[in-house]
């Protein structure tokens, strides 16, 4: 497994409110140590009859030794919530929060260059390891299975999908990662393909790319010069109309090099086992790892 395990005491940027609340609770029932939250102004008071609440950061790491922030803060205060969590030595980042502007994300971007925190998101349903019982994140938990299949993904649905299926075929999860869909996120495919590259955890790897960006071509690099893993890839977005923003900030198509036939095609030629549809990602891996 990889960023989290059973030793993540994870604190919550915005605790007190409604989406925080409710998937705190769901971290907390998946087996997550949930040891604090922050909401400035609403310090000393204490979430569910049993999570403390701090007005700061720095204040719920020096008094519960959470080493992993969760920050469901609204997007106007997300780049603040992020700095502050990083400024408060806290080693993993988790932003939940969408709609950030893209200012807002560069100033995070060039901000986190000089800091040794990890940050994953912003826009992203997070991450789950199964094997150690945490979740940092909004995925259902309850379609988790443990094991030793990694799964990196830019799309929150499909990795659901993409998760049901393997489980469905009896092939459980050493991490999942949901790295998020805007241009501009804290972590790329490269990033989480080289911690379970050296993960011993985990022996294949599934990625689902999009449309839009760098980060395909980025990971066909990578994959053909470093990774000894199998790696199952998809990449959504074949269909979408060139020049047309597709949900997602980064899902936008400016050239042939950010198509989706074209990312197919590089991450083939780098050693990748691509599939045409999602459908197929169980059944593709699963055939794979059994030498059919």
């Amino acid at each position: 497994m990889i960023l989290v395990d059973e030793n993540t005491r994870v604190l919550v940027q915005g605790i007190t409110g409604r989406e925080a609340s409710f998937h705190a609770r769901r971290c907390i029932e998946y087996g997550t140590q949930v040891v604090a939250g922050v909401t400035p102004g609403k310090g000393n008071t204490v979430w569910e009859d049993s999570v403390p609440v701090f007005n700061s950061v720095e204040e719920a790491r020096r008094e519960t030794d959470a080493n992993a922030s969760m920050i469901f803060v609204p997007a106007a205060y997300a780049k603040d919530a992020i700095i502050e969590a990083a400024e408060a030595d806290l080693p993993l980042l988790v932003c939940i929060s969408e709609f950030i502007p893209t200012w807002d994300e560069v100033i995070v971007h060039r901000y986190l260059e000089t800091s040794t925190a990890r940050l994953v998101g912003p826009n992203c349903p997070g991450i789950i390891s199964p094997p150690a019982r945490c979740k940092m994140g909004i995925m259902p938990g309850q379609i988790h299975t443990a094991g030793d299949v990694g799964v990196v993904s830019r799309s929150g649905t499909l990795t659901y999908e993409v998760v049901a299926q393997l489980s469905a075929h009896g092939l459980g999860q050493s991490t999942c990662v949901g790295i998020g869909g805007d241009p501009l996120p804290g972590s790329d495919f490269v990033d989480i393909l080289t911690l379970f590259e050296a993960d011993p955890g985990t022996r294949a790897v599934v990625m689902v790319g999009e449309i839009g960006g760098l980060m395909e071509q980025d990971a066909a690099d990578y994959i053909r010069q470093h990774m000894s893993k199998p790696v199952v890839a998809f990449v959504a977005g074949a269909s979408a109309p060139p020049d047309r923003r597709m949900g997602h900030a980064g899902a936008i198509v400016s050239g042939a090099s950010s198509s989706a036939d074209s990312k197919k095609t590089l991450l083939r030629e780098a050693g990748a086992t691509v599939v045409d549809s999602p459908a197929d990602i169980g059944a593709t891996l699963a055939a794979m790892l059994s030498g059919k």
